[in-house]
């Protein structure tokens, strides 16, 4: 099959595990089970591949002719851009492992599991999107509504506009979200199943300002009797807006999206957060993705766990040929509280002019 998908990359018709034209079905399991061949086609045409491959941390660093690209492979160690994408196709081939096929061959081997389990998480991941949208709408029309959300973000440095705009943010007072989702159609089992409700059958997102984030939700509670933080199942994702900024020769790295979110207001765009001061392998891949500084804003914790957190990655990221810069902030600040208390952007930049490796 992948020396038949390398082949179908450079031209060829059809791919072999999607057999004729004629509606066949589509073996899985070593013939144990077939799935309708439309209906797989219909969930491949609400899931491109290059979207999906782009979501688990790889990204095209060549353009190639008729709109394909390459760049490191996301299924082994690569050194050398050697994982090749043709969007047209819906296709890949890695020359390095020798591996290639649809979306669907790509979540079988990226997760490592069988054709049907695969077919099940690209359904869920299909799913997932329109239903976050439509919380998002719902939590973003109750920040309106709310003056005490409001005062918060107020409180935390957040009061423009255009940064609430820009970062979509919410909030979800309680006890709105299930009614709301079943009025549209949604099943509570699929609520449950997200995340977004208990199993007790209460919203899991109480009092919280809220952020969309990839495929996932980040809550910051409002009141202190409750834990600060809070996502739904799965991954935070990659590098938060990541598209936004990667072109940028030099980037800011903060922990959190409260800090993200002052520094933007204040007219620093090449700021990006990773919800925490480790990052996952598909964050550390961004920051590698291409010829950059990083300027490490972490925090600046009584406990030291922000600088320790910030030299472990300096050094990751220096390995890997990233250049990179420590922001020394105030004893006790992290970049938002930096801003509340009175910092300014031209404060900040002389943080940054001041970073040592």
């Amino acid at each position: 099959m992948d020396k038949h998908s390398c082949k179908m990359l450079c031209g060829s018709a059809h791919h072999l595990r999607l057999g004729s034209e004629r509606l066949l079905p589509y073996a899985a399991a070593r013939g144990k089970k077939s799935v309708n061949r439309q209906v797989l086609d219909e969930l491949k045409q609400h899931i491109p591949l290059l979207e999906y491959v782009q979501a688990h941390a790889w990204q095209p660093v060549r353009a190639l002719s008729r709109g394909r690209c390459m760049g490191l492979c996301p299924l082994h160690t690569d050194h050398r851009p050697s994982f090749l994408v043709d969007p047209n196709k819906g296709l890949f081939y890695c020359y390095g492992c020798g591996r290639g096929g649809d979306v669907i061959r790509f979540a079988e081997l990226y997760y490592h599991v069988k054709f049907t389990e695969a077919v099940m998480l690209l359904r869920q991941w299909c799913g997932l999107a329109p239903l976050l949208r439509a919380v998002f709408d719902l939590y973003r029309i109750h920040l309106q509504r709310s003056n005490e959300a409001v005062a918060y973000l107020d409180q935390r440095g957040i009061h423009s506009l255009e940064v609430i705009e820009h970062m979509r943010i919410g909030y979800a007072p309680g006890r709105c979200l299930r009614s709301w989702l079943t009025q549209l159609g949604y099943p509570l089992s699929v609520l449950q199943q997200a995340g977004l409700i208990t199993t007790a059958g209460y919203d899991s997102y109480v009092r919280r300002i809220v952020f969309p984030l990839e495929n996932n939700l980040y809550g910051r509670s409002i009141r202190t009797s409750a834990s600060p933080h809070c996502f739904l199942p799965g991954s935070k994702g990659g590098l938060y807006l990541w598209e936004d900024v990667r072109r940028y020769p030099e980037l800011i790295l903060v922990e959190g999206l409260l800090d993200y979110g002052v520094l933007w207001q204040a007219g620093l765009r090449n700021v990006t957060c990773s919800l925490g001061n480790h990052l996952n392998a598909r964050q550390l891949q961004q920051l590698c993705d291409g010829s950059r500084t990083v300027y490490l804003a972490f925090d600046a914790d009584a406990n030291g766990s922000g600088a320790r957190a910030a030299q472990s990655l300096s050094q990751r990221l220096w390995a890997q040929g990233v250049t990179v810069r420590r922001v020394v902030l105030p004893d006790g600040h992290d970049p938002n509280s930096f801003f509340v208390q009175g910092g300014d952007a031209e404060q900040f930049r002389k943080l940054l002019e001041a970073a040592r490796p």
